[in-house]
């Protein structure tokens, strides 16, 4: 008569993790192997050409006041790039954090908090070490004030929209739910960004920078969430 194996419920949820976390840590080193050959490139100004062919390729031929596309694009755009901003970034985390607070989760909305305030202070010593000017070539169809590299708004939308989309995600049930929710926080950050470059106030570089730097970071914070709710149930 065969024996079946049991595999107690807390070393099998380890089991089924292992390969999560290496894969978390994989595409954490990539992202920062692309924002370190990013960062590289900027300090000795060599992607300026290709910067500058994108953004003029965004331009209405002859005028590079106007982008192209229908005015409504435009203010289409505008509205994308508030959802990076500060204050729409602020509110949703508070709000994110009370959700998670109502779940239960206290621990999870205090790494919430400290995940997007460290990332928005380590953005903005990013600014003032780099110190990169704004794209000059067009007009800027936004208000801006900080410098150029690495994109603030695409960064600080990877932190937020990636770091309390994946938190969120674990603390619900289901998973079309939490694949729902991972997918629409991935196209908030890719959109933020984009609304950047057709706006004009970002060269291409500072974005890309901006994304592979704010989503190691969610995806740091992640792993320190997923660790910590390992943790939580081995003490229960």
């Amino acid at each position: 008569m065969r024996r079946v194996l049991k595999i107690p419920g807390r070393a099998l949820l380890r089991l089924r993790r292992e390969p999560l976390v290496t894969a978390i840590l994989l595409v954490v080193a990539a992202s920062l192997w692309v924002f370190l050959g990013v960062a590289e490139e900027v300090r000795e100004a060599e992607p300026r050409s290709l910067d500058s062919a994108i953004l003029l390729s965004m331009r209405t031929p002859g005028d590079t006041a106007e982008p192209i596309g229908p005015p409504r694009l435009k203010e289409a755009a505008r509205d994308i790039t508030a959802l990076g901003g500060a204050t729409v970034l602020a509110g949703l985390t508070v709000a994110v954090m009370g959700l998670v607070i109502l779940l239960g989760k206290t621990r999870l909305s205090l790494l919430i908090a400290a995940g997007v305030l460290g990332g928005a202070m380590f953005s903005m010593a990013l600014k003032q070490s780099f110190d990169r000017p704004r794209p000059d070539l067009i007009s800027h169809q936004a208000e801006v004030m900080s410098a150029s590299f690495p994109s603030g708004h695409s960064m600080m939308a990877a932190i937020v929209y990636l770091t309390l989309g994946l938190m969120l995600a674990s603390a619900l049930p289901g998973r079309r739910v939490k694949i729902y929710i991972v997918s629409l926080s991935v196209l908030l950050t890719l959109a933020v960004g984009a609304s950047r470059v057709y706006l004009g106030v970002h060269w291409p570089t500072d974005v890309l920078a901006g994304w592979a730097l704010g989503a190691a970071w969610a995806l740091l914070f992640w792993l320190i969430a997923l660790r910590t709710e390992r943790a939580e149930m081995e003490d229960a």
